[in-house]
């Protein structure tokens, strides 16, 4: 995702941590899962990688206990992580009602600006703003939300805002609309679209909803894309009533979005307008 080492084991361990938030849950400890060429790189890389690792464990306030490593082509780190959670406190993502509001909590753009640092082509800023949503912890987030009531909670990764809110929409047997002018992108995301920078997983995410999500004539291939972008270490995706929702956005300074809305059941589960 990034070329500096310590930053690629930062977001390698806040993405690994968010599956644990994103169901409400309180990360307990973790184990390292490493794959490094240690006959081809520098040993430094992996400490940096590591260290990146153990840092970010340690904003969240767990140990890392152990690992596994293998000797391996490229370099690959992730972390295994185990949390608790009360039983009767479990976030899905189904259990999402007609009427509620969709809160994103994170930009998005990540999946392009990847793909311009991989080519050379990404602005300095938005490298930085891209490195620092994608090692940000969905802590706060979550812990913020305890207080309210949560239909139905995932995490944007891989599969994009669209290939999320399709899973939770297909669970809960609800339709949703969304306002694309309400996406909040990260720095120069839009402008390096616009000149044709874009993953390929991004044009997969679009693919694979294509047939259940409808946009409204206005919004050009482009922006269409956009809204679908490959997430790596996303935010949390969140339907809940509206009043819990604004109450949340305001307790949480603005920084979560309103995003859209959850409807009854129609013949699309996703509308972009």
């Amino acid at each position: 995702m990034v070329d500096d080492p310590y930053q690629f084991g930062q977001i390698a361990a806040a993405n690994a941590l968010s599956d644990i938030y994103a169901m409400g849950g309180e990360p307990l400890f973790a184990l390292n899962i490493v794959g490094f060429p240690i006959n081809d790189l520098p040993k430094n890389i992996l400490t940096e990688i590591l260290q990146g690792g153990a840092d970010k464990a340690d904003e969240a306030g767990i140990p890392i206990v152990g690992g596994h490593s293998v000797d391996d082509k490229e370099p690959k780190y992730g972390l295994v992580v185990t949390g608790e959670i009360q039983k009767d406190r479990i976030w899905k993502n189904s259990g999402a009602r007609a009427g509620d509001a969709i809160v994103l909590t994170k930009s998005i753009g990540t999946g392009i600006i990847a793909t311009a640092i991989k080519k050379g082509k990404a602005p300095e800023s938005s490298i930085e703003s891209a490195v620092r949503s994608m090692s940000s912890l969905n802590k706060e987030s979550a812990r913020g939300l305890q207080e309210y009531n949560v239909s139905a909670v995932t995490d944007v990764t891989g599969f994009g805002l669209l290939g999320h809110l399709k899973e939770i929409c297909e669970s809960s047997g609800v339709s949703s609309e969304i306002n694309f002018q309400d996406l909040e992108f990260l720095d120069s995301a839009k402008e390096l679209a616009m000149s044709g920078i874009m993953s390929g997983g991004t044009k997969r995410n679009l693919k694979s909803v294509n047939e259940v999500v409808i946009f409204n004539e206005h919004l050009n291939e482009t922006e269409q894309l956009l809204s679908a972008d490959a997430q790596t270490s996303g935010g949390l995706l969140i339907s809940m009533p509206i009043k819990d929702a604004e109450s949340y956005i305001e307790k949480m300074n603005g920084l979560p979005r309103l995003i859209g809305h959850v409807t009854d059941r129609k013949n699309y589960l996703i509308k972009v307008k």
